[in-house]
């Protein structure tokens, strides 16, 4: 095959969703997204969507004058090549940011899927047919709503909840919203905290501490990724599970020292933040190889989180499916929702992705083409 030609489509969700309380600084994401398109000379095509922070434009500009030029005549099947070729582009001078790679790569791997007329998962190679599905918060504003939000998602059958507590220097606050969560679910139910790196070390152990005491799950993030000496020093210190590099750049090289020096006790990839399949799969091999799991993190946007769906069944250490909630907020993009039954995301069995994007939706949202 020969990708012949490239669209990328800068895209804002016209019907906002969030709240600006919502995201911990205040300032609501308007959703914008790429969706982007590979043409080959053999008439396959294949699109997905591509995160673009708070700024398609931003991410639109780097996706056509970057990524379009290094992929069009390119064969998708070689898609290794194609990657060790890039991280050599990128270090001479692109150093694009590090979710930019991750749709050409997803796209290179569905053109591959689709001409195997293979569900993708399948085609990497798949370990089971569906994933438990967890939901991980935004900020809420009190105790009540974190409690109300988890019992919620309890009674849908979830497997376990993932608070994103306020983290506005407000510790007494975050205590009480994690020990008002636990009542509410009862001690079965699989919490988790992810306090997305709002705490210093002496606040991180304290409150590692109180989390051990409530049977959370895991701990995500305390400390930023890159703070290897302290995420090392919890890791050493806590009972509970220390669980980082989501957004650590230059996966899988990067997660090796992580792991190889005990940083933290498990790794998180996906394909947006890690750049890919091909890194998410590079790295969740490593993790395997060491006994480490591998927790695969959502994308935000549900059809690269469906692409992340069948890279999770096509790995064996890797627990959960998360998707942000309320799940509704971001249901959008895809011409059927991810099947859920018995609190497991299902595998779609059609070729590629399995379910259509929602092609009204985008047009819809459409506000530029490259």
């Amino acid at each position: 095959m020969k990708i012949s030609d490239i669209q990328i489509r800068l895209c804002r969700h016209k019907d906002p969703v969030m709240k600006d309380s919502e995201m911990r600084d205040g300032n609501k994401s308007d959703l914008e997204f790429l969706v982007i398109t590979f043409e080959t000379e053999e008439g396959l095509s294949a699109s997905n969507f591509g995160f673009a922070g708070r700024g398609a434009s931003m991410a639109g500009e780097i996706a056509n004058t970057i990524f379009k030029p290094f992929f069009i005549g390119r064969d998708p099947l070689y898609r290794e090549k194609h990657w060790h070729d890039y991280r050599m582009a990128d270090r001479w001078w692109n150093h694009a940011p590090v979710y930019s790679y991750g749709p050409f790569d997803v796209n290179c791997w569905l053109l591959s899927s689709l001409k195997a007329e293979q569900p993708l998962y399948k085609y990497i190679g798949a370990y089971r047919d569906s994933l438990p599905i967890y939901g991980s918060s935004l900020v809420l504003d009190s105790p009540e709503a974190y409690a109300k939000e988890a019992l919620e998602y309890k009674h849908r059958g979830f497997n376990g909840y993932k608070l994103h507590p306020v983290g506005r220097g407000d510790y007494d606050l975050d205590v009480e919203c994690h020990r008002a969560v636990r009542k509410a679910v009862g001690n079965d139910f699989k919490l988790m905290s992810d306090p997305v790196a709002s705490l210093n070390f002496e606040q991180a152990l304290r409150f590692g501490r109180e989390l051990e005491s409530l049977n959370f799950h895991w701990y995500e993030e305390p400390l930023y990724d890159e703070n290897f000496h302290g995420l090392r020093e919890l890791t050493r210190i806590l009972d509970i599970p220390i669980i980082g590099t989501e957004i650590i750049e230059k996966h899988p090289y990067s997660v090796a020292e992580v792991i190889s020096t005990r940083v933290v006790d498990m790794v998180r990839a996906d394909v947006c933040m890690s750049g890919g399949i091909t890194p998410t799969i590079k790295t969740a091999r490593l993790a395997e190889s060491f006994g480490v799991q591998c927790e695969i993190t959502t994308s935000i946007y549900r059809p690269i989180d469906l692409i992340n769906l069948h890279c999770g069944a096509a790995i064996k250490n890797s627990e959960f499916f998360e998707v942000l909630v309320p799940y509704e907020y971001f249901d959008f993009g895809l011409k059927e929702s991810i099947k859920i039954v018995d609190g497991s995301a299902q595998l779609p069995e059609g070729p590629g992705l399995g379910i259509d994007l929602d092609w009204d939706f985008i047009d819809n949202s459409t506000f530029e083409i490259k």
